[in-house]
């Protein structure tokens, strides 16, 4: 087994996040089961999952702008 993660790997993980953020779930705690049951079987561990808290929070920013009329009315 590796211990690092595939591109696609890394692809699942990142579809994992953004399904799971906005979820009054864990989505930390579903990137570290899912890690468990990918080819490598390791935790994709906590640099990967700040990773993508930043890039969730990123998305999210740039979706909704904090200038945009609509949210700011």
């Amino acid at each position: 087994m590796s211990a690092y993660l595939s591109w696609v790997e890394a692809a699942i993980l990142g579809v994992i996040q953004g399904l799971t953020e906005f979820l009054p779930i864990s989505s930390s705690a579903h990137l570290r089961l899912a890690g468990e049951f990918l080819p490598s079987g390791t935790d994709p561990g906590a640099a990967f999952t700040a990773i993508t808290q930043i890039g969730t929070e990123a998305a999210v920013l740039l979706y909704f702008p904090a200038g945009s009329p609509r949210t700011t009315s």
